[in-house]
């Protein structure tokens, strides 16, 4: 299951990117995440960062093990975790041009083996909730740049 969401944000990439890679602050910047305990950091870059992520789902906080498998600067980065035998790919995606900086987040949601796929039937039905929770995301992200 794949759910997208976009929002314009009055910005330049650069500031943009620099929210969006802010994960060490994301408890701060995010209003949906609890708490970030980053785990490593790469040498260079993004890829390779791992931190634990916790945010209230469905009502009860969660926390998974995140981390950075593929980046380019000021364009996209995307992130894998596994859980309860699923693995959740989100990619936050940088387009458009300064002052009119179009911000994507995806979140893939693949069932690994068949005890996850009848698990994921249902999930269908909550499609509208994590579009509004990366929306929200977004907005965060949005909020922060275009007060600075």
């Amino acid at each position: 299951m794949i759910v997208e969401a976009q929002i314009t944000i009055n910005g330049s990439k650069a500031v943009v990117w620099a929210a969006t890679t802010n994960i060490a602050n994301f408890a701060e910047l995010l209003s949906g995440v609890e708490k970030i305990e980053v785990v490593e950091r790469p040498a260079t870059g993004l890829v390779g960062l791992k931190w634990k992520e916790t945010r209230m789902l469905f009502g009860k906080s969660a926390t998974v093990e995140k981390w950075i498998t593929e980046a380019k600067e000021n364009t996209f980065y995307t992130t894998r975790a596994e859980d309860s035998g699923f693995v959740f790919i989100t990619t936050n995606r940088i387009s458009g041009s300064d002052g009119g900086v179009t911000l994507t987040g995806i979140h893939e949601t693949q069932p690994q083996g068949l005890i996850a796929s009848l698990k994921a039937l249902p999930m269908v039905f909550f499609k509208g909730m994590i579009k509004k929770a990366i929306l929200q995301d977004l907005n965060d992200i949005k909020t922060e740049v275009e007060r600075e």
